[in-house]
């Protein structure tokens, strides 16, 4: 089933709209939440809400692609568990090897101004982002959307371990440049 026809169930308020969603999207979904919780019943929990939040905002959202809507979901769902100390306790899970990594980029938000500059950091990001060759992309967004590790990235990707880091490193530091040129202080 195709992701329009996926949207169209639950334009419709179809229930098959959940059912098609888990075939099509749940491992997908189970596997950034593992990625963040690092533990299985969490993700399982994780997913379950993921397909909740689609059939509570389908409509009135009509996601573009249903792939990165349901990712959102559920990356902001298992932070929100993680946050909440569940993986924390267990001392499981990539999130803080990746946060401290990506803590160069974004200043700490302490304040509401903190916060608004923390909100176009990231929109300038995004926009820099789309400038970079497709895999150097795909590897920072797998690796600071995602979480994978860097083992999964290169062998998603096909690429040494070496070369997902090195990619990771500059473009990092290509990211650091871009936003000095633009006016946000680190």
């Amino acid at each position: 089933m195709t992701d329009s026809e996926i949207i169209e169930l639950y334009n419709q308020r179809d229930e098959r709209a959940i059912r098609e969603t888990q075939t099509a999207y749940g491992r997908y979904c189970q596997k950034i939440a593992r990625n963040i919780l690092g533990d299985e019943q969490e993700a399982l929990e994780c997913v379950n809400e993921t397909l909740l939040k689609a059939w509570e905002n389908i409509p009135p959202d009509q996601p573009q692609i249903l792939s990165a809507y349901l990712a959102t979901l559920t990356r902001n769902y298992a932070l929100l568990c993680y946050r909440r100390g569940t993986a924390e306790k267990r001392g499981k899970g990539s999130v803080p090897l990746v946060l401290e990594d990506f803590a160069e980029l974004i200043p700490s938000s302490t304040n509401v101004e903190r916060i608004a500059e923390h909100r176009e950091i990231i929109a300038e990001i995004n926009r820099y982002l789309e400038t970079l060759p497709e895999v150097n992309r795909t590897v920072f967004v797998l690796r600071f959307f995602c979480f994978e590790s860097i083992p999964d990235i290169a062998n998603r990707l096909g690429l040494k371990k070496k070369a997902v880091s090195a990619t990771l490193y500059r473009t990092k530091k290509q990211i650091r440049k871009h936003l000095d040129k633009e006016g946000y202080s680190l």
